[in-house]
């Protein structure tokens, strides 16, 4: 273990009390504020001031003012309150949480981990909310979802990720295209093909759905520009772009008049489970663990794979 240095053992209630004088400048305004009388609070601040050895603030004619040691104290002192509280309200929900938000993509399926949470903790209140390919990352650090299930790739930084499982990727002809009736094909059958592009998009993501560039360091063909996903079905289907997926069973149609025939020769899609890093919890860890024992690839999938491009 790591020698820590010694620290003054500080009063977190002396520090706020010293938070109210430097921010009103006044300590008869920040008595009235606390609550307190003005003597307490100054006998208060004094206190402070033993404990740390260093005078935080002068009185002056006109009110109070920081002395050059409070000004380098006063914004670690709001940190130290704000830490302290965060402190306590994750150990509060590591200690009992009582709700857990699962997002997926599309065509992802969650419901036997979270079906199993709810068995094990019924007294749980377990969500699920659907995200937009785009959107694994904000959801989770903007806490509208505790738990992700997605396709990499997307922005990792602030998450703690693993991954489920893998999907092979296939590609998605019209009926009527060249290669429909093939077993499987590479990245050279489709060199010259365009493919749907989504304006904004991820670079890393929009690189591995395009396969952008190509093995051999060309770039992939543009394509026809999509705002949203299910839009490329339509552009596949009449012909003028072929487009990448997973989730799907390859040689099964996905519609009526578009085929999946697999991608041979590139890296797989990869579903992952994501979480905001650092923090743990007996939902979270249950999901995790319900996640990787039930969270398969589907063996007979035909359901529109969403999400991917």
């Amino acid at each position: 273990m790591t020698d820590l240095p010694p620290a003054p053992d500080l009063e977190l209630r002396l520090v706020r009390y010293f938070i109210a004088v430097a921010e009103q400048r006044h300590f008869g305004r920040a008595a009235e504020a606390l609550h307190i009388t003005q003597p307490s609070l100054s006998r208060q601040v004094r206190r402070l001031e033993e404990q740390l050895g260093a005078r935080l603030l002068d009185r002056t004619p006109q009110g109070t003012r920081l002395t050059e040691a409070g000004e380098i104290f006063l914004p670690r002192a709001k940190g130290l309150l704000r830490a302290t509280a965060q402190a306590a309200a994750e150990t509060r929900a590591a200690a009992e949480p009582s709700r857990l938000t699962v997002g997926y993509m599309a065509n992802l399926f969650v419901t036997p981990a979270v079906r199993e949470v709810r068995r094990r903790h019924p007294d749980a209140d377990v969500h699920v909310v659907h995200l937009a390919y785009d959107d694994v990352r904000a959801a989770l650090l903007e806490r509208r979802a505790d738990v992700v299930v997605a396709r990499l790739p997307f922005s990792t930084d602030e998450l703690e990720v693993t991954v489920l499982y893998d999907e092979p990727r296939v590609l998605l002809v019209p009926l009527d295209h060249r290669l429909a009736g093939k077993e499987s094909v590479t990245v050279d059958d489709i060199a010259d093909e365009p493919v749907p592009q989504i304006p904004g998009a991820d670079p890393a993501w929009a690189a591995f759905w395009r396969i952008d560039p190509r093995p051999d360091g060309r770039p992939a063909p543009g394509g026809p520009v999509i705002r949203a996903l299910e839009d490329k079905f339509e552009f596949v289907a009449d012909g003028r772009a072929v487009a990448i997926a997973a989730g799907v069973r390859p040689g099964r149609t996905i519609r009526p008049d578009i085929v999946a025939i697999p991608l041979h020769g590139v890296e797989p899609s990869h579903v992952a489970l994501a979480t905001r890093a650092g923090e743990h919890n007996r939902l979270l860890s249950a999901f995790r663990k319900a996640a990787h024992a039930l969270l398969k690839a589907p063996a007979d999938s035909e359901e529109h794979p969403d999400g991917a491009h």
